[in-house]
Order: structure tokens, then C-alpha cells, then sequence
């Protein structure tokens, strides 16, 4: 057959990281819960803010948000798929995941971020 290729078969979450991302979700009551791709996300506007990715908590931000981001220990760009980094998107570490101020700091970022952005039906 012409050209087609084979999707990428993804993991589950770990059911702890699912439970910490259901635990904190219920703090954001203005941002819809949606899957994406199979898993837990939230959208504000239409907009994919935040969700899970395997084994990774991710975040949408603006682009000075990301710099930071990127600059922090343990904090990295996020690739869905080996070299496809992207644009915007970045992975917590997961002492930020696991620590509720720190991580509630990077939820509002991207949430606002979100926010920002046109809104889609």
C-alpha cells in the first residue's frame, strides 16, 4: 500500500500519576476535563492546557514560561514521538508533580496560557 505508516502505539499512565492528576484537577472547576489521545486533560476555551503523556505530566505555555520551564532541573521539552519535539509544550519533573504548590504555580501558567488564546467551538 502507497506510503502509510504505522501509528505509534502509546502506554497508559501510571494509575498514581492518574490518581494525583484526578486529585488535582477537581482545583481547577473552570477548566473542562476531556481526554486527549487517552488521556486525562483540561482545556479552557477549547484550548489543551495540561494533561498526561505516559509516564509525564505536560504543560502548554507562552513562550517565556517554556524558557523557564526548560531552564529548571528536570524539566525538558515534550516529543510525543522521538525527535517530533512540540512548539510550546513541556514536561514537569516529577518533584514539581509530586509537590502541590509547585506544581499548582505551572498548572495556573498554563491554564492562563490557555486562556489567552482564540477559543475554539
Amino acid at each position: 500500500m502507497p506510503n502509510q505508516r504505522e501509528m505509534p502505539s502509546f502506554t497508559k499512565s501510571p494509575k498514581a500519576l492518574v490518581a494525583r492528576f484526578d486529585e488535582v484537577a477537581v482545583r481547577y472547576p473552570a477548566a473542562q476535563r476531556r481526554k486527549m489521545f487517552g488521556y486525562p486533560a483540561l482545556f479552557v476555551g477549547g484550548n489543551f492546557a495540561t494533561g498526561l503523556f505516559q509516564e509525564s505530566w505536560v504543560v502548554r505555555l507562552a513562550d517565556a514560561d517554556l524558557e523557564t520551564l526548560l531552564a529548571t532541573p528536570g524539566g525538558e521539552g515534550f516529543s510525543p514521538m522521538p525527535g517530533r519535539t512540540m512548539k510550546g509544550w513541556g514536561r514537569l519533573p516529577p518533584d514539581v508533580v509530586a509537590d502541590d504548590g509547585s506544581l499548582d504555580a505551572w498548572l495556573e501558567r498554563a491554564l492562563a496560557f490557555a486562556a489567552s488564546l482564540p477559543a475554539k467551538g
